[in-house]
Parts: structure tokens; C-alpha cells; sequence
């Protein structure tokens, strides 16, 4: 399979299965399309000299031998040889790596776009905070369900964990005491909206949390929007001072500022060069908001256009910044081609439902935290373990090679089939496509693809 574009004046060509990316002149650019248009070797010359009158045949035969040299080689028109991994992904071992823990079902903000309630899910009134209790068994639970692997992960969320900070600090302390024991090394996370931080926050977040995700929409008027407290206050002027503060701590590494845009600021790139040249942050990540079709915040197929342009106008100027000696991070273009994960990963996904799960703070397991309180999907609990193994076996086999939809896409091996709940929300069913959200990505990878060709051509 091949996927071919032109972006930011280079000809792009992605060999899908084996991964390479070539950069042709228009000439070779061409052969390759009649190629995989289904053109014979003959018919593809023929119009290849109809395309370019003034061509040699020299040049024609040259072109042609560069192109079966390189599939020769696997690296052009190569086999798809992955679809045999998923035979056995029902009988795979997968141990637990990772919990997102719920320490609290309630919130200090009342943002209106939150897929989780303001921390109650699925519009249930029940709100709490976890207890130490619940929290130490959760890690108990990890540790017994990692098998051989050290590195476990454990994430702070909610609601706003801020406002449990004791348990997430004794839960922190807990798991240090039993690491060497079980010869396990955990990494937290900290997810925040920023309301609670303190002093006392940036210091034990800066030794304890390898990852800080800090919620900030963009500028002033677009954060404070949505993004408000129960009062109907924004959050913009009490949040980024104190989010300046904690990055300067941690000395501008192990964070990232996490922004949602909407139908509302299509222009999200303006957010992403406030929060940069405006704020400070180099970190940075902006997700389209995912909600119902008829929030006046969701986005719309009209919003598509605009959105690819953004994204375009983001890679392009990544590339000036890193040229310029002062670049930026954003998130979903961080992309390796020699060291990226493994084709299990790359098939199966992010591991929802098998080796990572949400813990509520009543201690049920979901195969994430978009899943929490939806009673078709709760797995089991910490004391108990996964006792739905139907549900576990589910997302075990619901791989790129069990999405109807993904089996003829060139991106199906960066998504691995997209985020199960963002499918389940839009179609029903794990197994479906949320279609809006694989546009965005398609354009995102083949931005993080250009900006990849830029620096192997000594562009930035």
C-alpha cells in the first residue's frame, strides 16, 4: 500500500507496510501513482511520457529502475505481513502496566465540554474522593497483575486530583515503600487543572511525577469560555501563573500543556503561539473536543478545511522555530521512525481494557477512564480482579485488523485503529470509526511525516 502528498513543497511517498518514506522528484513522484493506480509497468511509461512530452527515455528507464530496485528491496509496493500477528492476540499474556486512578469524582471547575461530568461520569450525581484505603489496594492490584515487567504507571486524574492531594501523596509514599521489595519502579502522573497547585504541590510534584499535564485552553477569551468555575469565573489568570511557576521548577521538562479546541477556536494554532511566545511553554498539546454533534462547541464537517490548514500552519512553523534555535514540542507530532513501538503496539493500540484500566474511587476497573460508569463496560474491581472476561477479551482482539473501516486507510499502522472510546461513543460499537477524529489524525501524521523530511533534508 502507498500513500502519496505534496506538502510544504516536498513530494512525500509512504511505503505503508514497511514504513519508508521517500522524497521523489515529480518525475519518479508520477511512475509511482500510475503504479499503484494499477497501471502496468508498460502502461505506466506510456504515461509517464504522455505526462512529461520533453522526457528522455533514458530518463524513463532510469526512473523505473530506481522504483524495482527499491521494491526489490521491501522498501516500495512491500506486502502487508502484519495481519498474521492478530491470529493469537485472544490467547496473548498481557499483564497490567498502567492505572488511571479516579482519586477524585468531583471537580473545582465547571468546564462544559468535560466528557467526564465535571468527575462524575456519564452524568451520574454520585461524586467522592477516593481513600487511601481504595488507593493502596489499586497499586496492590497493579503490582500482583504486572507479571515480570518494573515499570508500572500510575496516573492522577479525576475529576481534579488536586483536590485529594493527601491520598495522592500517601498513595506516592505507599508505593515507594513496596518498590524494591517487588522489584517494580513506578512513575507517576499528575493531571490538573491548575486551581489547587501550591507550593507544596510543585514540590513533591517535581520529585514524584515523571509527567505534570496542565490544562489550559489557549488565550484568556478562548480558555475562559469553557473553562470556569462553579461561579461561572474563568480560570485563565488564576491558573497561569501558577503553571509558569511549576515549569520553571521543573526546568521546562517533564510537562505538558494540555488545551482542548472547539467549534469556536478552529484557529487553535493562535492558542498553541500564545501558550509558546506569549506564556513561555514549549510542551504542548491541543485535542479537538469530542462531545455531542449538537453542543454548539462540537466540531462540524465545515470545521475540517480550517482545521487541516492549522495543523499545516503549525508543522510549518515548528520547522522555523527548530531552524531558529528555539523550538517547540507538540504532542501528535512526536513520531520515531527507527525506535517507534512495536508492530503489537501498532496493531493492537493503546492496550484500553487489557494492560491499562481506570480505578474509580470506589475501586471498579473500566477499561479506561471515558468507559468509567457505563455499566456494560466495568470489568470487575481491585479486590476482585477482571471477573468480565468477555470484556477484556474484547478489547484484547478489537486490534486495526478487526476495524471494517481501517482495512484499506494508509494510517491504519500509527492509529492502530483509533481510540475505542471515541469509536464506541460515534458508532456503538468499540469496533466502529469515529471518521471526524481519523481526518484529523491522517492530517496530523502526514504533517509529522513532513516535518520529518524537512530535517533529513537539513531544512530545520
Amino acid at each position: 500500500m502507498i500513500h502519496q502528498y505534496k506538502l510544504n513543497g516536498y513530494n512525500i511517498v509512504l511505503d505503508v507496510f514497511s514504513g519508508s518514506i521517500h522524497i521523489p522528484d515529480d518525475i519518479a513522484y508520477d511512475a509511482i501513482r500510475f503504479l499503484d493506480e494499477g497501471k502496468s509497468e508498460d502502461e505506466a511509461k506510456a504515461a509517464l511520457r504522455s505526462a512529461y512530452p520533453g522526457i528522455s527515455d533514458e530518463d524513463v528507464e532510469d526512473t523505473f529502475s530506481d522504483i524495482n530496485e527499491l521494491k526489490e528491496a521491501g522498501k516500495l509496493f512491500s506486502e502487508d505481513v502484519f495481519r498474521e500477528v492478530t491470529m493469537d492476540f485472544k490467547k496473548r499474556v498481557t499483564p497490567v502496566k498502567a492505572l488511571c486512578l479516579l482519586v477524585a469524582h468531583t471537580c473545582n471547575l465547571n468546564c462544559s465540554y468535560c466528557f467526564a461530568a465535571q468527575g462524575k461520569f456519564k452524568g451520574q450525581e454520585k461524586a467522592g474522593l477516593m481513600s487511601f484505603e481504595t488507593g493502596k489496594r489499586a497499586l496492590d492490584f497493579l503490582v500482583e497483575n504486572s507479571g515480570t515487567r518494573k515499570n508500572l504507571e500510575v496516573d492522577f486524574f479525576g475529576g481534579e486530583p488536586l483536590v485529594n492531594f493527601q491520598v495522592c501523596k500517601d498513595l506516592v509514599a505507599y508505593a515507594r515503600s513496596i518498590e524494591k521489595e517487588h522489584n517494580k519502579n513506578f512513575r507517576f502522573t499528575l493531571t490538573t487543572n491548575g486551581i489547587g497547585i501550591t507550593d507544596e504541590v510543585i514540590e513533591w510534584a517535581n520529585k514524584e511525577c515523571y509527567n505534570v499535564v496542565l490544562s489550559l485552553d489557549g488565550r484568556k477569551e478562548v480558555n475562559d469560555r469553557f473553562r470556569v468555575d462553579l461561579g461561572g469565573c474563568g480560570s485563565y489568570d488564576r491558573i497561569v501563573p501558577k503553571f509558569q511557576k511549576l515549569v520553571e521548577a521543573r526546568g521546562g521538562k517533564g510537562y505538558y500543556m494540555r488545551g482542548t479546541f472547539t467549534h469556536h477556536n478552529t484557529d487553535f494554532t493562535n492558542d498553541i503561539f500564545h501558550m509558546a511566545d506569549d506564556l513561555g511553554f514549549s510542551e504542548l498539546s491541543m485535542e479537538p473536543v469530542v462531545t455531542d454533534p449538537s453542543d454548539p462547541c462540537a466540531l462540524t464537517e465545515e470545521d475540517l478545511p480550517v482545521l487541516f490548514e492549522q495543523y499545516e500552519i503549525l508543522a510549518k512553523d515548528m520547522i522555523r522555530r527548530k531552524r531558529d534555535g528555539k523550538p517547540i514540542t507538540f504532542y501528535h507530532y512526536m513520531i520515531d521512525l527507527e525506535h517507534g513501538p512495536c508492530i503489537y503496539k501498532r496493531v493492537s493500540g493503546c492496550g484500553s481494557g487489557t494492560e491499562y484500566m481506570a480505578v474509580t474511587a470506589w475501586g471498579d476497573l473500566y477499561p479506561c477512564h471515558q468507559f468509567v460508569n457505563d455499566p456494560e463496560y466495568k470489568l470487575g474491581d481491585i479486590w476482585n480482579g477482571v471477573t468480565a472476561e468477555n470484556i477484556r477479551d474484547e478489547f484484547k482482539l478489537c486490534n486495526v485488523y478487526a476495524k471494517p473501516d481501517c482495512q484499506n486507510c494508509w494510517a491504519r499502522l500509527y492509529c492502530a485503529g483509533g481510540c475505542a472510546a471515541n469509536a464506541l461513543h460515534a458508532t456503538g460499537d468499540i469496533h466502529g470509526t469515529y471518521e471526524y477524529g481519523c481526518e484529523l489524525f491522517k492530517k496530523r501524521i502526514e504533517c509529522a511525516l513532513m516535518m520529518k523530511v524537512a530535517e533529513s533534508k537539513g531544512d530545520c
